[in-house]
């Protein structure tokens, strides 16, 4: 199990690769992996019958660590009812008690820190999509762009136990799970740009399909397709190459705009 645990490792690598970003999955997810983000659907939608049932297969199967830093991250998700049952079963079916302290637990120490982490963690997510993203937040409202950099990406996202590019594998099958398309947009692309491999955002879309509605897989899918073919269109540009044309998207009967993050995040026009 300590072996699954190294976030960057290909197969039968000893050692992680140096010429990949910290957490980066170069090749497949593993069992553990695939697990983890089965669970992250399961958490997000399932009642709490197939919750508990999913917790229980994790106990073999995914290292403790990350399993609890999947339920705190859940509560930004599915909320705080959702990340209080499961982190409950959790503690029954798996027998560990909770840490004596936690850093979590003093957000007066850490607002600072908070802030400055969850700011690079962001801007690693969406990439060149950030300068955009912020002022688009804002523009919803100044609470949700505070809260989404302190609460989300410093508080909870930053968190040590679980690297970001599992985190964000973890996002995107929450969003297919939920239907959340045009967050599921932007958080594939946020795979993509914390290390995660294309094949690796495929295992974990395959890794959903027998918990999503056939209709809402295809969708996930033709969602992938679309930044697969903007990411291509963007590094031709970048080389000067002829860029290809992005398949046209049905997410809400249009097509999105090709900054993810944008599509996802675009305050409400009048």
């Amino acid at each position: 199990m300590a072996a699954a645990a190294r976030s960057n490792d290909t197969p039968g690598d000893p050692l992680p690769r140096a010429d990949v970003p910290l957490g980066a999955i170069v090749g497949t997810i593993d069992a553990p992996t695939r697990a983890l983000v089965r669970l992250a659907a399961v958490l997000a939608v399932a009642d709490e019958p197939t919750m508990r049932a999913a917790l229980a297969a994790a106990v073999d199967v995914v290292p403790p660590t990350w399993v609890e830093e999947l339920i705190l991250q859940s509560y930004l998700f599915a909320g705080f009812p959702r990340a209080l049952n499961a982190m409950r079963e959790w503690r029954r079916i798996s027998r560990r008690s909770a840490p004596d302290d936690d850093p979590g637990a003093h957000p007066a120490r850490h607002a600072d820190e908070w802030q400055d982490v969850g700011e690079r963690t962001c801007a690693a997510v969406y990439g060149r999509f950030y300068e955009r993203l912020r002022p688009n937040i804002a523009a919803l409202h100044p609470a949700l762009d505070a809260w989404m950099i302190v609460e989300g990406y410093g508080k909870v996202l930053s968190r040590p136990g679980l690297d970001l590019v599992r985190r964000e594998l973890c996002v995107v099958a929450v969003c297919a799970a939920a239907r959340q398309d045009r967050q599921l947009h932007s958080h594939l692309h946020g795979a993509l740009n914390v290390g995660a491999s294309p094949q690796a955002v495929a295992d974990t879309l395959d890794a959903l399909a027998s918990l999503l509605a056939p209709a809402d897989h295809a969708r996930a899918l033709h969602l992938w397709g679309h930044v697969r073919a903007t990411e291509a269109a963007h590094a031709a540009a970048a080389t000067g190459a002829a860029p290809a044309t992005p398949p046209a998207s049905t997410v809400d009967g249009r097509a999105p705009a090709e900054d993810g993050a944008v599509a996802a995040d675009q305050p409400p026009r009048g």
